[in-house]
């Protein structure tokens, strides 16, 4: 290392660092996991998850709800295959993610900046910033919609901006908990994971009450793989392309190796990762996605008018269908859900950036207030009131754009031997992974570029 390179960091320099004897004791319970069968395995790993949730309930968010609310609603069972394989793309590059920053040691950022370069680096950082903040206005005027709508459906009057308070003061509680202590970190890990599931359940009930007739069409949308042309004047290619950049986020790309991290996860946790991308990330995301899409299916398809959709609306039109309390508090609920663990996620995710890119202490006073970046996104609730969840979109794509900079690094960090060491994915299973982190990538470079070339300037000027 030459003296104008700059540093690497091995391990995240925490406030209040995870207890070594906690985390030794849980990789000798790894290590004795590795020689037991499937299911006691299973059940081990269960008992130890928590990162891929945060990433879940990062991704179920504005753009998770919009895509599939607008999918369901215009296109029905058609666009079901959507959620699995943007997932699945994501999981690629994420276990990739995992097994670097797990095998190393070395945290991200610096590693990124010194074995890709520079411009992937702070392209991934600074990208992660203006994504969180971006989507931060649309979040908090999801919710405090949701919240008006869900007081109006028991008789009670709420003002929006009161209603955006409210999700701010929650947030900025949650969001403080991280980096607190292990205890906090423990607590809004599972607070995370009851959302996760709320939305699962909430969903779940709707789809129950609403019905599926006709479970033929149902299945099929799960292994059609076709883009529809339009329908309601919606463009099936743009819900598709909403679908993709929102099931993984490059804001989202950032916290996750920060979160493996914070946990004192090692060399001995990849295989829990692994596990816990596909059991905490893509089966809850895969599952509330679906159901969204199958409820608004259910009860919208066939009258939407391809103009204007928002929760409350769709929760109102259930009202019909399930009961016109009962409907909409249970829908509104997963919506809120769904804004809530984003906006807390999107903080967290802003003091990771400013920790890494300006030296913070995670947990420190800095970093703190570096959490804060995105709270003007309140601002949402008071001016942005009357948002209509289709301008969650073309948001979306917008901040998809930026998540090719952080994939493109990744790929030169698991092709570096000089990074990667011994630890290095070698023979067919190196090459397959490199090939799946690489079509990933193409597939998103190759629908942005051509729908930027195509639709991109029609679709912006139809809603401006």
């Amino acid at each position: 290392m030459t003296n104008s390179e700059p540093p690497l960091y091995e391990g995240l320099p925490m406030a209040t660092p995870p207890n070594p004897e906690v985390v030794e004791r849980e990789k000798e319970k790894l290590s004795a996991l590795e020689n037991e069968g499937f299911l006691t395995r299973t059940l081990g790993y269960l008992k130890l998850i928590g990162p891929g949730y945060m990433q879940s309930a990062l991704t179920l968010g504005g753009g998770t709800a919009a895509a599939s609310l607008f999918a369901g609603a215009a296109f029905g069972y058609q666009l079901l295959w959507v959620a699995p394989v943007a997932m699945l793309l994501g999981v690629i590059m994420l276990s990739a993610i995992a097994h670097q920053t797990l095998s190393t040691g070395l945290r991200p950022f610096a590693a990124m900046r010194r074995y890709a370069g520079p411009f992937f680096a702070y392209g991934w950082a600074i990208g992660a910033l203006l994504s969180s903040i971006i989507w931060h206005f649309a979040q908090y005027s999801l919710a405090s919609a949701v919240l008006v709508d869900m007081g109006d459906a028991v008789s009670l009057s709420f003002p929006p901006w009161a209603m955006g308070m409210v999700v701010l003061a929650f947030s900025i509680t949650v969001a403080l908990m991280y980096g607190a202590s292990p205890r906090w970190l423990k607590v809004f890990e599972i607070s995370l994971k009851a959302m996760v599931w709320i939305i699962i359940l909430c969903f779940g009930m709707v789809v129950v009450r609403t019905g599926v007739s006709d479970f033929g069409s149902l299945v099929s949308g799960f292994f059609s793989f076709k883009i529809p042309d339009s329908a309601q004047g919606v463009v099936g290619s743009t819900v598709v392309l909403s679908g993709l950049a929102a099931a993984v986020g490059v804001n989202m790309v950032f916290l996750y190796p920060y979160s493996l991290q914070a946990r004192g996860w090692g060399k001995e946790h990849r295989s829990l990762a692994k596990y816990d991308l596909w059991v905490g990330m893509f089966i809850p995301y895969v599952l509330a996605s679906s159901l969204m899409v199958i409820a608004t299916a259910n009860t919208l398809h066939g009258e939407f008018d391809g103009k204007t959709l928002s929760p409350v609306e769709a929760a109102q039109s259930l009202s019909l269908v399930v009961g016109p309390t009962f409907g909409r508090f249970i829908f509104n609920l997963g919506i809120l859900a769904m804004a809530l663990s984003s906006i807390t996620l999107q903080m967290l995710c802003c003091g990771f950036a400013c920790s890494e890119m300006f030296g913070f202490k995670v947990g420190g006073l800095r970093y703190r207030l570096a959490l804060m970046l995105p709270a003007p996104g309140f601002l949402g609730a008071v001016f942005w009131g009357d948002i209509k969840i289709w301008l969650a979109v073309p948001t979306s794509i917008l901040c998809g754009f930026l998540l090719p900079i952080a994939y493109l690094g990744f790929i030169k960090l698991q092709r570096s031997r000089e990074y990667m060491g011994s630890e290095q994915p070698k023979g067919m299973r190196g090459a397959a992974w490199l090939f799946g982190m690489g079509a990933a990538t193409l597939v998103l470079i190759v629908f942005l570029g051509w729908y930027a070339i195509t639709k991109g300037p029609a679709y912006l000027k139809g809603i401006f």
